[in-house]
């Protein structure tokens, strides 16, 4: 799992988190490794992916990067370079990505929102990538399933976000 803060159980208890309950609906001869660091970019997954692919020698490899990207309104077009990027060491090194959609405030407007949440669609469908769409719908609109800073999902949301990947990632454990 290589992702942010909403990967790394911010603002709870990470053993509560979604990526540590997602092992409990695996078959038990998959390991989740959680590499997911609070505040990543995806310039800050990709240099730390080589390492973890080498050290770890994963059979899948889940990407959840790009919020913080949107957050601090990087150039679209570096996210998808970096998710491309992303995705092709992964393949090169034996692993099956999993793209995990993200969407964002519309503080920086409407092109760039809609730029921004398209990427993850098209580097999935160019890639024939799995992907979960938005892995947040339903949650970050929810206020009793947010922290108080609107931005990150509280412990209540784990279990329904493990639910939004499961489906896709799934068929990838068969």
């Amino acid at each position: 799992m290589l992702g942010d803060s909403i990967s790394a159980g911010y603002g709870f208890d990470p053993a509560l988190g979604w990526v540590t309950l997602l092992s409990e609906h695996i078959p038990p001869d998959y390991t989740v490794i959680n590499a997911s660091v609070s505040g990543e970019t995806s310039a800050g997954g990709l240099n730390r992916l080589p390492t973890l692919l080498t050290e770890h020698q994963p059979n899948i490899v889940i990407i959840e990067l790009g919020g913080n990207d949107g957050l601090r309104g990087y150039p679209v077009i570096n996210l998808r370079k970096n998710l491309q990027a992303l995705i092709n060491l992964s393949i090169d090194a034996g692993a099956q990505p999993l793209i995990l959609g993200m969407k964002i405030p519309p503080n920086y407007g409407k092109r760039y929102t809609e730029a921004f949440a398209d990427s993850y669609k098209k580097i999935a469908e160019t890639n024939d990538l799995p992907w979960v769409d938005f892995f947040l719908d339903d949650i970050a609109t929810n206020s009793s399933l947010m922290q108080s800073d609107g931005i990150h999902p509280n412990a209540d949301a784990q279990v329904l976000i493990v639910q939004k990947v499961l489906p896709a990632l799934t068929p990838l454990l068969n």
